[in-house]
């Protein structure tokens, strides 16, 4: 199927409740970078905790190459900026510092198989046991970085060590794929209404400063998210694709 049939079809999914998603128990969220948890199920998160639910958040990367010419934030502190974000912004989603896991594996290196990575899909199985996860989310396979590409691989190797857990995919940089590039079958899984919290999912995504402001000014190549991008995932729907067995 094309990217673009796909992502209407994602568009379109039926509207599920937490129940239909999850069942009765808690969940994680797997970010490839932090801030990818905010853009792609801030709403979730933030959904799941109004209702009593346990969630953890476990960050694969550490984000140090969003502005790698930056002499103010060289690799350590921004490292460190990055994280101390990522818990603001998780908090406004309901959330406790506690609830974070980092893996700090190299931005735009993390490996999608190997010693690494299998410890990696330990920590999310880890993670899901914690807090007796009934689905796991991570960004779409298909994504167009590598990272989100290897955090989707990471959660197939979690897989076998937490069988009855769901896990489904969310897509953040799926929408700038090239129309035509074909992703796999039509989707399945289910959107959730994530309205009533809107504006609490806008204001952790705004907690990411260093991607959202001009927070990092001596980078002109450092990244920065667009408006636009940031409008199109602040939606009043969350998409996931559910992942077979």
């Amino acid at each position: 199927m094309r990217a673009d049939a796909f992502l209407a079809a994602a568009d379109a999914l039926p509207i599920g409740n937490l129940e239909a998603l999850v069942g009765t128990g808690g969940l994680v969220v797997v970010a490839p970078h932090p801030d990818d948890e905010s853009l792609g199920s801030g709403g979730l998160i933030a959904a799941a905790r109004a209702e009593g639910r346990a969630v953890r958040l476990v960050v694969v990367s550490d984000g140090c190459g969003s502005h790698t010419h930056s002499r103010l934030y060289p690799p350590d502190r921004l490292r460190a900026l990055r994280e101390t974000e990522t818990v603001r912004a998780v908090e406004i989603l309901g959330l406790a510092a506690t609830d974070v896991t980092f893996l700090r594996l190299p931005d735009a290196h993390v490996p999608s198989a190997g010693p690494a990575a299998e410890e990696a899909a330990r920590a999310v199985a880890g993670a899901a046991d914690a807090c007796g996860a009934g689905a796991v989310f991570v960004t779409w396979r298909h994504d167009p970085h590598c990272d989100h590409k290897a955090a989707a691989a990471i959660v197939g190797l979690a897989r076998p060590h937490m069988p009855r857990v769901r896990v489904y995919e969310y897509p953040v940089w799926g929408w700038t794929l090239p129309p035509e590039t074909e992703v796999g079958p039509a989707p399945t899984g289910l959107r959730l209404d994530v309205a009533p919290y809107r504006e609490t999912k806008a204001r952790a995504v705004a907690a990411h400063e260093s991607q959202t402001t001009n927070l990092i000014a001596d980078d002109p190549q450092g990244f920065r998210l667009e408006h636009a991008m940031i409008e199109r995932l602040c939606g009043s729907y969350e998409r996931f694709v559910a992942v077979p067995a």
